[in-house]
């Protein structure tokens, strides 16, 4: 366990830039997990590095091929990281961006006067995108109401609103209102019971770093993430895609590949601070088991990371020794209540 290798802690610590110093701010904790979240000091020298090579990837001479090479490293780095066998991945401006892309997409190849169903726990990312492709597309569209008690929307909240004819779902996985995680293996194969062909795209974007990430188990078509709030920078998304959903009609260039969904000259930089972020995994991995497949490394990564942040989450709620917790403190209400199996780190 982590909590309990304060020299672990340190190692972890050191690997991160301004954890306990602001430059703008000074001396402060950072405790911010619903938002951004802290960056590896791997991620800013890699992020320095790239940024200054004038090459474009792909382009015939060595830095070209070198930097395309960094960006098919990246793109296996997260099929492992991610756990996908098939599909794939690409790069947009942020993972709300891609969430739209994907959505708009799934919504204007559905058959007409078909249905749209999300739920209201959702961020506004595909809440949004959802409501207006719906419309404009000639789709209903479908809320799923959450539970406030739990903080949560399940399967069975989506069973009672599902029917045949729904042809595009959109999915939460972790809520940085509630900080509750939903079940997306059950919510998906709720949907599949009902209506076996529609197009499920989940939104990743708060759970990515407090958990595993398991693409092969959920049974989904498009899964959306920001990497920013997995260690690494700004300024970009990441999107998986199933085959399935490669190969529907979408926005390309005049004679690009069809299966191709990425616009423009790709930042190598960006897809190498993925691989750091990768990397980090895999040493945290190493740290706390001993493993030596690396999937079974992330896995258990992603194991550490959940249980340390419950143990955090926990000593904010319940206090640490004589020190009180919020669930002590008559003034503090506690969304879904203090004992919630489903609360991340969020």
């Amino acid at each position: 366990m982590i909590k309990d290798n304060p020299e672990l802690i340190a190692k972890i610590r050191d690997r991160f830039a301004h954890v306990d110093r602001c430059p703008f701010q000074g001396e402060r904790i950072f405790f911010e997990n619903a938002g951004g979240a802290l960056t590896l000091k791997s991620v800013v020298e890699t992020s320095a590095f790239y940024a200054a090579i004038p090459d474009n990837p792909g382009r015939i001479n060595p830095a070209g091929q070198g930097t395309q090479a960094v960006i098919n490293k990246a793109k296996t780095d997260l099929a492992l990281f991610m756990n996908a066998s098939s599909g794939q991945f690409f790069a947009g401006e942020s993972g709300t961006e891609l969430l739209f892309r994907m959505i708009r997409t799934a919504c204007v190849n559905a058959p007409k006067g078909s249905k749209v169903i999300g739920s209201s726990i959702e961020h506004p990312a595909t809440r949004s995108a959802a409501r207006r492709w719906a419309d404009i597309a000639g789709l209903t569209y479908v809320n799923v109401p959450h539970d406030d008690e739990t903080g949560l929307v399940t399967a069975s909240h989506y069973a009672t609103h599902m029917s045949p004819d729904v042809s595009v779902a959109t999915v939460l996985h972790g809520s940085p209102v509630t900080g509750m995680a939903m079940d997306v293996v059950a919510i998906v194969k709720a949907i599949r019971e009902i209506s076996p062909e529609c197009v499920i795209i989940i939104d990743g974007i708060q759970h990515a770093a407090h958990g595993l990430i398991d693409l092969d188990s959920y049974g989904a078509d498009g899964y959306a993430i920001s990497p920013y709030k997995v260690f690494s920078r700004h300024g970009y998304g990441i999107a998986w895609i199933s085959d399935r959903m490669t190969a529907l009609p979408h926005d390309r260039l005049i004679g690009a590949p069809e299966d191709g969904w990425e616009f423009g000259t790709r930042d190598a930089g960006s897809f190498a601070t993925v691989s750091d972020v990768v990397s980090y995994f895999d040493w945290l991995g190493r740290q706390v088991s001993d493993e030596t497949d690396p999937r079974a490394r992330i896995e258990a990564a992603g194991r550490a990371i959940h249980d340390y942040e419950f143990h955090l989450t926990n000593a904010l709620i319940k206090g640490v020794g004589n020190l009180p917790g919020l669930a002590d403190m008559p003034h503090v209400t506690i969304l879904a209540g203090a004992d919630n199996p489903s609360r991340e780190g969020l």
